[in-house]
């Protein structure tokens, strides 16, 4: 079996193992849009403005792929961890990262997935009234922009058991979240909290994806640190995982 064809199998049994937890899919759909109600709809200074409309709804779009990537990478990768089909499949012959490529792709479908119920509610809700263009951008814009937020989680995966994952995985989604400025805009921050808001790859992301479906002035700041982060994480998560790899076969 290729590999191509081994990525594929992990990602329809990854698919077929999320949609056994029906919570799980619901989850995925309901909790940014419902996010999206609670602190975005109310305000309704936001909501009836075109252009911060827009934005709201570009937050929560990064929430959305923040979230998948933490828990679906996080909570899975240490639950696989502590089960011992998955030692079993490090004896066979296929590559591992055919194993992690086709979780990572599972996850990518569910933020897919989950961003419809949001697109729907911000179109109908507010006066948000991005082009079709523009949401296409948007949308490779925030898939590539979440590869920081999917390395955190595998890191997590990789270096904590299933019950002290999901403890680090809330506070992570929580403070990047609510630092990234995704809950509420950083205009709104002191001059301390967005300077340090700045550091944090959502908050980089959230002016990348903003950029891109508004047509502002793009913020090469952000791009720079988004590759720097990216670069430091994605060396962080090898390098947990060989160590995890180690332990197992030792």
């Amino acid at each position: 079996m290729s590999t191509a064809a081994l990525i594929a199998t992990h990602v329809k049994y990854s698919l077929i193992e999320t949609a056994r937890v029906p919570i799980a899919v619901i989850g995925s759909l309901v909790f940014p849009t419902l996010a999206f109600c609670f602190f975005v709809l109310p305000q309704r200074a936001i909501a009836e403005d075109p252009v911060i409309a827009t934005q709201a709804v570009a937050s929560m779009v990064v929430f959305a792929f923040m979230t998948n990537g933490l828990f679906s990478l996080g909570l899975d990768l240490a639950e696989q961890r502590s089960k011992p089909w998955v030692p079993y499949l490090r004896t066979l012959p296929g590559k591992p990262s055919a194993r992690i490529a086709g979780l990572v792709i599972g996850t990518l479908v569910m933020a897919v997935v989950s961003i419809v119920p949001l697109l729907i509610v911000g179109g109908l809700f507010t006066a948000a009234a991005p082009t079709l263009m523009q949401v296409v951008f948007g949308l490779i814009a925030v898939v590539l922009t979440a590869v920081p937020s999917a390395l955190i989680g595998a890191i997590v995966g990789t270096t904590a058991g299933p019950k002290a994952a999901i403890a680090i995985t809330q506070v992570l989604m929580f403070l990047l979240a609510f630092g990234g400025g995704l809950f509420l805009p950083p205009m709104m921050f002191p001059g301390w909290l967005d300077a340090a808001s700045k550091v944090l790859p959502v908050r980089q992301a959230r002016e990348v994806v903003i950029a891109v479906v508004s047509g502002g002035q793009f913020p090469m700041w952000a791009l720079f640190c988004l590759l720097a982060w990216t670069a430091v994480l994605g060396f962080l998560a090898v390098f947990f995982y060989k160590r995890d790899e180690g332990r197992k076969f030792s």
